[in-house]
């Protein structure tokens, strides 16, 4: 299984990017599919997630400014984030958890993900 993260990039604050994750090895309509971040010095943390059946959870920190979705006829998930602040900047990592799959209320633990990408690094400037 590899899960492959591409998109990241810098930015000016208000912009937005468009993040990837492409997958193989794994069908991941069976699959829930989360994105988590890592800011210089912090800890990893949730930021968005669509469970096997496409019901959405976000962090506060992004709602309304970032858009999961996933296609389970190419295998991908993305993330659209709009509104960018400096304060997303971090590296950011796919993840796919299942089966079997958490419930929907542990999608923002890091902790239940079974395969995880490499990170791509999301830079914004203020």
């Amino acid at each position: 299984v590899q899960l492959q993260a591409s998109g990241g990039g810098s930015v000016q604050a208000g912009g937005s990017l468009r993040l990837s994750c492409a997958t193989s090895g794994l069908s991941i309509n069976r699959y829930n599919m989360g994105w988590f971040r890592q800011a210089p010095g912090k800890e990893r943390e949730f930021v968005a997630a669509v469970n096997w059946s496409g019901s959405r959870r976000y962090a506060d920190s992004v709602k309304g400014r970032f858009t999961i979705s996933r296609d389970n006829a190419k295998n991908t998930v993305d993330l659209q984030m709009d509104s960018l602040k400096p304060e997303d900047t971090a590296v950011y990592f796919c993840a796919a958890d299942g089966p079997p799959v958490a419930v929907f209320s542990a999608l923002n633990d890091g902790s239940r993900y079974d395969y995880w990408g490499q990170g791509t690094l999301v830079t914004v400037s203020s």
